[in-house]
């Protein structure tokens, strides 16, 4: 089965929605970290990502995707404090590695980088599903990509598979609520963590919302505004 083509330019779009929705959300992820954790994640994520958009026209230069994910790593490992540096700054380099020596990506690209990245902030951060993280979302967001591309039939868009991760996302990390943080920070609260959604899984969440709106939006501009009768263009 052919796989939807993934473009390079695709992988950098994706990253900037990332960078700058952190940044514009700064507020709300620093509210629900602060109702059970220490509420820094929102200040933290926003200030790593405020480099990456500020560096963007080095970080973006000619050259391979793992190049590029590489260099976007080691900035999110130096400037975004807290333990969300380490997670994030190591969810970037395995992407990259998932990724190593290919020229072009397509979505099964996607999909491998995604695992990797979860992957790797399992391991940096000691946890797995369940444990109210972002890996609640991540990594429920991934399994349903994947398998709308193993089932069959036409192969789907990429603003199709952007909508579906967005829709898993966001059922997932509601799904956070109820639960009982077992790492990181908002786990020192125990039952108090439970009765708000993780802040980490509503941040992929969110952020795989503005990646669907704005991968529509790509997809079908606004056309130009009819010319009045009798006008001149």
């Amino acid at each position: 089965m052919s796989m939807p083509s993934t473009h390079v330019d695709d992988l950098a779009f994706v990253v900037r929605t990332i960078a700058s929705t952190s940044v514009d959300n700064e507020g709300t992820f620093g509210d629900l970290d602060a109702v059970a954790g220490d509420g820094d994640f929102g200040f933290s994520l926003a200030r790593g990502f405020e480099i990456v958009l500020a560096d963007w026209h080095t970080l973006e230069a000619d050259g391979p995707p793992d190049a590029f994910l590489r260099k976007v790593a080691v900035v999110i490992s130096k400037r975004v404090g807290g333990t969300s540096g380490p997670l994030w700054g190591t969810a970037f380099l395995r992407a990259a590695a998932a990724v190593k020596g290919r020229p072009e990506l397509n979505a099964a690209d996607a999909v491998a980088m995604l695992r990797a990245a979860a992957a790797g902030i399992k391991a940096r951060g000691k946890s797995d599903l369940g444990d109210k993280t972002l890996l609640d979302a991540l990594i429920p967001m991934t399994d349903a990509v994947e398998q709308r591309l193993s089932a069959g039939g036409a192969a789907p868009s990429g603003a199709e598979l952007a909508r579906l991760a967005a829709t898993t996302a966001r059922s997932a990390a509601d799904a956070t609520t109820p639960m009982q943080a077992r790492r990181g920070r908002q786990s020192y609260t125990g039952e108090r963590s439970i009765g708000s959604p993780d802040p980490g899984a509503v941040a992929i969440a969110v952020m795989a919302e503005r990646i669907a709106a704005e991968w529509d939006a790509r997809d079908c501009p606004t056309p130009p505004a009819p010319t009045a009768p009798g006008a001149t263009a």
